[in-house]
């Protein structure tokens, strides 16, 4: 009855809405959100896949889902939905669902049997969607934690079919070639933030609380909606006085000094993080060790689960940041607060 719950409250708020008369799979799987029928129909054996894919000239893709994810219906609708970027995709890819707590079997790369909640955790899947794009030695050449806003899940896959990773250029670099949706073009401050030069191990020696970095570029929408939106709301930025905080333009030759005390420029940092997309979000603890980050485009909700998960120290004993934001939401929604995942 709780996993039910739990279920039931991760159900977009549309769907509650449409009043339509439930079905039997319905009721059995509340949350689902059908796959487009071009997705390869896997006995998720990940070694065969990839050796069928690259007969054919093609990459495999892993897209950990859940049900009831608002963000798997905005990636399955807006992303795949789009024609330019379902053609890459079917013309490039063999794209395999795997659920994020399934227990069908799967196969590994190194030919392990184990189940698809279980990988999905061998994997370090944190959130979903999570997509892992592999090579032809089913080595990870880019992975998308979370959503991708459509045109630059677009150049992803764009950068994976290409092959560009074989000539030495990371994804960073091939995005920021293309031509970016339209932004402000500044790189944004948050009142109370250090300021430059960063100087984050001395901050971590003199101070208790945990640390937030916002990986960002002047030339990002989704950075401009995180700081005129996200951070403006209240709720959220009463959760933000919980940390220092530092905003690293991702791209620069700025110097900086790492909360591992090492001397660097931001952009070899965010390189060395492995750092892909703007906003990524990675918060350190009183030590200047990394316990999560987010690198995904998030919406208020979220933002501020990330802010008390680190905040409260509840990663230390619930790993799973998706049923640490399931147990919040159930939470809320028994004090009769009502959720909409998306605002």
């Amino acid at each position: 009855m709780k996993a039910l719950l739990l279920l039931l409250l991760c159900l977009p708020l549309t769907a509650l809405a449409a009043g339509n008369e439930a079905t039997l799979d319905d009721l059995q799987n509340p949350g689902y959100h059908d796959k487009p029928d071009w997705f390869k129909s896997s006995f998720l054996d990940i070694r065969e896949d990839v050796a069928e894919a690259g007969d054919q000239d093609r990459r495999v893709i892993l897209y950990f889902y859940q049900d009831g994810c608002p963000y798997c219906a905005k990636l399955l609708q807006d992303n795949f939905g789009d024609r330019e970027i379902s053609a890459t995709a079917k013309q490039h890819f063999d794209v395999i669902a795997i659920n994020m707590w399934g227990d069908r079997e799967v196969t590994g790369t190194g030919g392990e049997l184990t189940t698809e909640k279980q990988f999905a955790a061998d994997l370090g899947v944190q959130y979903t969607p999570t997509m892992l794009l592999l090579d032809e030695d089913a080595q990870v050449v880019l992975r998308i934690d979370g959503y991708f806003p459509p045109h630059q899940f677009h150049q992803g896959l764009r950068y994976v079919a290409l092959k560009r990773e074989r000539e030495g250029e990371p994804f960073r670099d091939f995005y920021l070639r293309q031509d970016p949706k339209v932004a402000s073009g500044k790189l944004h401050s948050e009142g109370g933030f250090l300021q430059a030069p960063l100087r984050l191990a001395d901050n971590r020696a003199e101070s208790e609380r945990p640390l937030v970095v916002m990986f960002e570029q002047p030339v990002c929408a989704a950075c401009d909606e995180l700081h005129e939106d996200i951070l403006e709301r209240e709720t959220v930025s009463y959760a933000l006085s919980n940390f220092d905080g530092a905003i690293v333009n991702a791209w620069s030759e700025d110097p900086v000094q790492t909360p591992d005390g090492r001397e660097t420029t931001a952009k070899q940092w965010a390189s060395d993080l492995g750092i892909e997309y703007t906003p990524s979000l990675v918060f350190f603890d009183g030590d200047g060790k990394e316990v999560f980050r987010t690198e995904a485009y998030l919406r208020g909700f979220h933002v501020h689960g990330a802010l008390d998960y680190v905040a409260t120290g509840a990663y230390r004993h619930e790993p799973s940041f998706q049923r640490f934001l399931q147990a919040r939401t159930a939470a809320l929604q028994a004090r009769g607060i009502e959720i909409d995942m998306m605002d």
